[in-house]
């Protein structure tokens, strides 16, 4: 595989010595900016994952060494922070946070031989490329847009439904395909409109949704904005029903909105927490004064696997450890997992998530709205 090196920029880099003797691995995600509740998710996972692993040996002899980078979900950044970590010699990556940051990162992965295992990037394109050492523990967004989509069709189908997006791989694919499944299954959309990321004012676009009496809006992207959308929302005295993907996992979503986000509804897996082989784990977060929602326990289950097929393989080699990786199955914190030729999990379920009283819980797939 060609080498190149790109220059790191303005990204951190962060260390947690080990051993002098020590394999090196990172996790990279949004570490700062308006995602960093992610970040933040996924290095609280992996400390506790590489905590657990060196406290019972290590991997192969070898203890661990996590490295945690910062690419902010900013493409641009994400590839510096690849080629950051090819330059350390990292064995192994658990990341990328956002799609738009892990799929230009896997080009930089896939040239330079280092395995990356995503906890949470859901775009079908990260797997689609056929890198042998690209995988994920999470679901894919093909597969959560059907569950939502079909849901919408039976729920809201002779209701104006809206789909906006927010321009992102994550936030575009995601509403493009829950809209084909609504579609698909006898549905029709009243409107599908895309915003800029990052603005703070959406003031117009609820003006529109609420003048063409769109009673369900369902939104591909990420918290901050569906959080502004909702309480703007309230502001007009318009309370359409909400509905999102697996990025309103986050306690922060209610800082935002408020009682305006009372009702929301959003997709993800089952709840790992409720997993009885995570529950010490979780009961260990607590007792830390930490909540580990979201993908917490997916980071700790991509660096578990990792060294379980490390361990497999005998060897850090990425491609002995891939190979392992596709023929093993794997008894994690979120459960059972297995990985297909592509990278993916050859099972993952989506149910629905709803939000109330500044928490969110499991309702079911056959909740009625």
């Amino acid at each position: 595989m060609k080498k190149f090196f790109l220059a790191a920029g303005a990204a951190l880099f962060l260390s947690v010595p080990t051993a002098a003797h020590a394999v090196d691995i990172a996790v990279v995600g949004p570490l700062t900016g308006d995602l960093a509740s992610f970040g933040e998710q996924m290095e609280r996972g992996a400390i506790a994952a590489v905590a657990d692993i060196n406290a019972n040996g290590g991997v192969n002899g070898e203890q661990i060494n996590l490295i945690r980078g910062d690419d902010r979900c900013d493409p641009k950044e994400a590839v510096a922070v690849a080629n950051k970590m090819v330059n350390d010699n990292v064995a192994f990556v658990a990341g990328h946070f956002c799609s738009s940051a892990s799929i230009p990162a896997s080009e930089v992965y896939w040239d330079n031989d280092v395995l990356q295992i995503s906890p949470a990037s859901t775009n079908p394109t990260l797997t689609e490329n056929g890198y042998a050492n690209v995988f994920r523990t999470c679901g894919r967004d093909d597969q959560q847009g059907d569950v939502a989509g079909n849901w919408l069709a039976k729920h809201f189908a002779s209701k104006k439904v809206a789909f906006v997006h927010d321009k992102t791989a994550y936030g575009k694919g995601l509403a493009d395909f829950t809209k084909a499944n609504f579609e698909a299954a006898g549905g029709t959309s009243d409107l599908y409109e895309s915003i800029n990321a990052g603005e703070q004012d959406y003031s117009a676009l609820v003006t529109k949704l609420k003048s063409r009496g769109v009673e369900a809006l369902y939104f591909g992207g990420y918290h901050a904005e569906l959080g502004l959308i909702a309480r703007q929302s309230a502001d007009q005295n318009y309370k359409p029903v909400f509905l999102s993907g697996d990025a309103q996992n986050t306690l922060e979503l209610w800082s935002i909105t408020g009682d305006s986000g009372e009702g929301i509804l959003f997709t993800f897996a089952p709840d790992p927490r409720s997993n009885p082989d995570a529950a010490s784990l979780v009961e260990r977060f607590r007792s830390e004064g930490y909540e580990p929602e979201g993908y917490t326990l997916y980071t700790y289950a991509a660096i578990q696997v990792w060294a379980e097929s490390a361990r497999k393989a005998g060897s850090f080699d990425t491609g002995a450890v891939s190979d392992a990786m596709r023929g093993g199955n794997f008894s994690t914190v979120i459960g059972p997992l297995s990985f297909d030729s592509k990278g993916d999990r050859t099972t993952a379920d989506y149910t629905w998530y709803k939000w109330t009283e500044g928490n969110y819980a499991e309702v079911g797939i056959d909740y009625k709205p």
